[in-house]
């Protein structure tokens, strides 16, 4: 007789923010920077994006001291195991993310740089990212650590004359950037932001454009020929 294999039951959800740490929500959900990345990263059965979910190496019997990052990026991953456990389980997915990143909120900008290096590194996180919308004296705008020989080394930052502040992911083969408090994906290639939501849309409306005058000028010949006919 064949017994099915034990399905575990997921991980809770991690606890409410407070309202001060909402600015994840802001950057991340309003502006559409997750389904940004999600389509411009693509081959979503194996690229998980996702966040907001507790991250351990093994099933944990309490969620004690376990971190729940505002975004995961890992590619070469099973993205339903993920949400079958309602968090990102190392050991099910046989390796740590490639990519982590939090936005720092005035109640968690001091543990975003001083504690939580420590647990990704731990966790064999390969780039760990930290985004503030309002930087001040110790809490850059930008920074981004890559592990290496198990620790973490600074990645390079640079701060543009109109006041951006640029830095090259190369988990994510992205420069991310902090504008005017503002976080965005650029291609390294194009130097352009990748697709956002206005520029898809503009997109659809310029095909449809394009399509209507064509149907235009489709019609007009049939109108000429006609006219040439009856002539």
């Amino acid at each position: 007789m064949t017994t099915k294999p034990q399905t575990l039951p997921p991980l809770p959800d991690p606890p409410d923010r407070t309202p001060e740490e909402m600015t994840n929500f802001n950057h991340m959900n309003l502006t559409g920077n997750t389904h940004h990345l999600v389509h411009h990263l693509g081959n979503p059965d194996t690229t998980l994006v996702a966040g907001e979910h507790y991250i351990s190496r093994e099933r944990p019997e309490t969620m004690a001291g376990l971190r729940y990052p505002d975004l995961i990026v890992a590619f070469g991953v099973d993205p339903a195991a993920y949400y079958r456990s309602n968090a990102y389980i190392v050991s099910e997915q046989g390796k740590p993310p490639d990519f982590v990143l939090e936005i720092a909120s005035p109640g968690t900008v001091s543990e975003d740089i001083n504690d939580k290096p420590a647990d990704y590194a731990a966790l064999g996180v390969a780039e760990y990212w930290r985004f503030n919308e309002a930087p001040g004296p110790g809490r850059p705008g930008l920074a981004g650590d890559r592990l290496g020989d198990g620790e973490y080394r600074p990645i390079p930052v640079e701060e543009l004359a109109d006041g951006r502040i640029r830095g090259y992911s190369a988990a994510l083969n992205l420069v991310i950037e902090w504008s005017g408090g503002q976080l965005n994906w650029i291609d390294p290639e194009t130097g352009e932001h990748i697709p956002t939501f206005q520029q898809e849309r503009e997109a659809r409306l310029q095909e449809r454009e394009a399509r209507l005058q064509a149907e235009a000028r489709n019609r007009e010949l049939i109108e000429e020929l006609r006219r040439l006919k009856g002539g």
